[in-house]
């Protein structure tokens, strides 16, 4: 196991490509680090860095106390673990996982026992005859992690893994990756776009944009308090609802009604200067549906609107309505991806509340929802950094 410290590191290709930008951070012993964020945020290419694959500009990379800028990958002692399974076709299981020990010169009966002992782990032992052709694709991602284990690295780098599985096979494979990482203890770096992925698995999670670290905190810390404007729309889903704000004497004018200012808010509204509009988020599941739960308190924000789309997802619906036009409300380049999360560019124009299955909401019809202010989330107008923290305790559901 290793502790891995990134101090400024930047990646400057040669076409002056500024790919990671001053990225600095601590990966403790044993961790699991999940690396998010849009294609093209510069996480790939910060595994690379640490696996030895890319070389680094400016920075210094540091593991267990050693400076390893300009040691080769396999002084590295670090297993990588890729999108592709990379197997070799002909090779048996066994013969897949042992290959890397058999180059190394281990042996044998001690690569059979790590070979066994991996196979156990992971639940392969009676595939351990079988080619790749003949196992499904969960079972092909066991075997390239089962290669990785067998040689019982300091860390894995694992580069979007789960990518290629339809979505059944990945939330089963999530399972089994969390229960691996917790059985061995393996310093893990993970790289993923998909932000379930990195709620589920990650002990922390280091979200990147345009190269550039926007936040690293426990998957509840980033829904709860996220650091900015980016961060707050990137993680969640369905994503969080983002709307303009007008600031009057003693409330927030919003398109969802008047939104009284408790000492939460006003401390906000302080630290916002002189903005005459805030930027207000609010998470789908925050929306309550007043027709089967009651306000907690009078300082709830009720209001009625007509249903424009609704979604039976089984458990529950997912109810989007239309918002009146807002001028200046452009905040999708802040806070999403276009490409990562088309949704993104709704935000602003349309609300979704995340209803309880027991809802009698309908298509085309209007209802009544109501909101505890003490869960909005607010954010600079400019800036897009965080305003406010949201109530410790959520009310209702």
């Amino acid at each position: 196991m290793a502790e891995m410290s990134l101090k400024g590191l930047c990646k400057r290709f040669d076409d002056g490509t500024l790919a990671v930008d001053d990225l600095s951070l601590e990966i403790g012993d044993g961790e699991l680090m999940i690396l998010v964020g849009p294609s093209g945020c510069g996480k790939t290419t910060a595994l690379r860095m640490i696996a030895g694959l890319e070389e680094i500009s400016e920075g210094e990379l540091w593991i267990d106390g050693e400076m390893v800028n300009y040691l080769p990958p396999k002084s590295r002692d670090m297993a990588m673990v890729f999108q592709n399974y990379a197997l070799y076709p002909h090779m048996t299981v066994r013969q897949n996982m042992s290959f890397g020990l058999e180059q190394a010169k281990i042996d044998k009966a001690e690569i059979s026992r790590k070979v066994d002992e991996a196979a156990g782990i992971l639940d392969l032992t009676e595939h351990l005859d079988r080619r790749p052709g003949q196992l499904s694709g969960g079972q092909r991602q066991r075997v390239a992690m089962g290669r990785a284990i067998v040689r019982d690295p300091k860390a894995f780098l694992m580069d979007e893994p789960l990518s290629n599985l339809d979505a059944k096979l990945r939330t089963q494979m999530r399972t089994e990756l969390a229960r691996i990482q917790n059985q061995l203890g393996t310093t893990t770096v993970y790289v993923t776009h998909d932000q379930i992925e990195a709620m589920t698995l990650g002990d922390r999670v280091a979200v990147m944009r345009g190269g550039v670290l926007q936040q690293v905190a426990s998957p509840r810390d980033l829904y709860e308090r996220p650091s900015n404007l980016f961060v707050a729309g990137f993680m969640g889903s369905p994503a969080i609802n983002l709307f303009r704000a007008r600031v009057e004497r003693e409330t927030l004018s919003s398109p969802l009604g008047e939104i009284p200012l408790d000492r939460r808010l006003r401390d906000a509204l302080g630290q916002a200067g002189h903005a005459e509009t805030v930027v207000v988020g609010l998470r789908p599941e925050h929306l309550m549906d007043a027709a089967i739960t009651e306000p907690p308190h009078e300082g709830a924000v009720a209001f009625s609107h007509d249903v424009g789309v609704l979604e039976a997802m089984g458990a529950e619906y997912y109810a989007y309505f239309d918002l009146p036009d807002q001028p200046g409300m452009d905040v999708a380049d802040t806070a999403h991806d276009p490409d990562a999360d088309p949704a993104g560019q709704r935000q602003g124009k349309q609300l979704i509340a995340r209803l309880p299955i027991d809802s009698e909401v309908r298509e085309h019809k209007p209802i009544e929802l109501w909101f505890d202010p003490g869960r909005l989330h607010v954010f600079h107008p400019e800036s897009g950094e965080r305003l406010s923290d949201v109530a410790s305790e959520p009310h209702g559901r």
